[in-house]
């Protein structure tokens, strides 16, 4: 590709392309404050954990509640408020590591319960944190090469159903959520992207047990304390927060600054940058690095926690609903996790007009 193809390739003022046309949440009824995990977990020190995560609340499911239900809801929510006409969907991808079952994917039975056109292609992807970014990534490709028009980009995620009651550093952590986002052919841009991944380090975020490699057994449930005291069992997440935190200085920043020559952007230019909502430490540390200016960040962590593949669309929207995200402006999403798997892209922001 010659120099002059490569920079029409990164215009960011594209107008022919995929935009997000608008997004929807939901979250399940129960909300766990800190208080309530101080007093079934006194010896937790939550006010001290707190200081580190950034998580005042958080929301979890039910026994009965699933990815499949939380991320339904978000759509019908989506549909519902837009008036759009659910027959116009050609594509729905559902980004989740807790589906309902191991086969057949969650978009297929989300087909089904939204009632979409059996002309839909529907198809899962398993990332976790990077999942939204990485869900633009492909329904901006559909788009772009012609095989979609009207892409449903659905996350959601029940981590609390993996996390064990007695592990301080998942537990007081992660929320359950679930976003629709409704990507369209047309003016906007969303891109480029810079994507990462690193396979090597997956033991740093993951879960040991439950599938082909090391199937649920009498063994893999039985209940361990580590070195810090918490108690989880080998079906149960098992995160080592320090090298997360480690993997996220070493690779976001460069993964950005890398971003933002190829588009030939600054910081400067950017309106609004948004980081997926890990963690108060790991936030403070990016917003160091990358000196992003404290007008063109918004979070809402202390409410919702970490709520993996679904913290960028809520946090968006949210955003938006605080009227910091508007029309015209220039956005930064930033995502990183399991994986280890890292993602970034650029957006031009757009609104429909549903009335």
């Amino acid at each position: 590709m010659d120099q002059e193809a490569d920079s029409r390739m990164l215009d960011f003022s594209d107008v022919q392309g995929a935009y997000i046309a608008d997004i929807e949440y939901i979250v399940p009824a129960n909300v766990v404050t800190n208080a309530d995990l101080a007093a079934a977990h006194p010896e937790w020190q939550i006010e001290n954990v707190a200081e580190r995560t950034g998580v005042y609340s958080r929301y979890w499911c039910d026994a009965q509640t699933t990815a499949l239900d939380l991320g339904e809801r978000a759509c019908r929510r989506l549909l519902e408020r837009t008036g759009f006409d659910a027959a116009r969907i050609d594509t729905v991808v559902f980004c989740t590591q807790t589906p309902d079952y191991p086969m057949p994917p969650n978009a297929c039975l989300l087909q089904a319960r939204l009632g979409l056109p059996t002309t839909v292609a529907a198809f899962d992807i398993s990332l976790a944190c990077s999942g939204f970014v990485y869900g633009l990534y492909i329904a901006k490709s559909l788009v772009i090469g012609g095989q979609a028009s009207n892409v449903l980009l659905v996350t959601a995620e029940t981590y609390s159903k993996r996390t064990h009651p007695g592990d301080r550093g998942t537990r007081t952590l992660f929320g359950d959520g679930g976003a629709c986002t409704l990507v369209r052919k047309g003016r906007g841009t969303i891109g480029p992207f810079r994507l990462g991944t690193d396979g090597a380090r997956a033991q740093c975020f993951y879960v040991p047990a439950g599938g082909a490699r090391q199937p649920a057994s009498e063994a893999t449930s039985r209940l361990e304390q580590d070195q810090n005291g918490n108690m989880r069992t080998a079906e149960h997440i098992v995160m080592q927060g320090a090298a997360v935190l480690d993997f996220v200085k070493r690779e976001v920043p460069g993964m950005v600054r890398d971003l933002l020559r190829d588009a030939d952007i600054t910081m400067e230019s950017l309106d609004l940058v948004l980081l997926h909502q890990a963690s108060k430490v790991t936030l403070d540390c990016l917003y160091s690095a990358l000196r992003i200016p404290v007008t063109k960040r918004f979070s809402d962590l202390a409410r919702f926690g970490n709520t993996v593949s679904a913290s960028l669309p809520i946090v968006m929207r949210n955003a938006q609903l605080a009227g910091v995200l508007r029309p015209g402006m220039k956005v930064l999403a930033v995502s990183f996790g399991v994986g280890l798997s890292w993602g970034s892209c650029l957006i031009e922001w757009r609104e429909d007009s549903w009335k």
